[in-house]
């Protein structure tokens, strides 16, 4: 459980960042592109191209 509460601590931390895209202009939320390239660096991932 401790490892559960861990990945929650950081959604949290990450879910309090300031978004500093223009209002309107974005397709995605911030939280899930900064949980989605997270994991995909720990996975291995070396750029963008290998994140998406």
């Amino acid at each position: 459980m401790a490892e559960k509460d861990t990945i929650e601590e950081l959604i949290e931390q990450l879910r309090q960042l300031k978004d500093p895209r223009v209002a309107g202009r974005t397709d995605h939320n911030l939280l899930d592109i900064l949980v989605l390239a997270l994991c995909a660096v720990m996975s291995g991932a070396q750029g963008w191209d290998e994140v998406g």
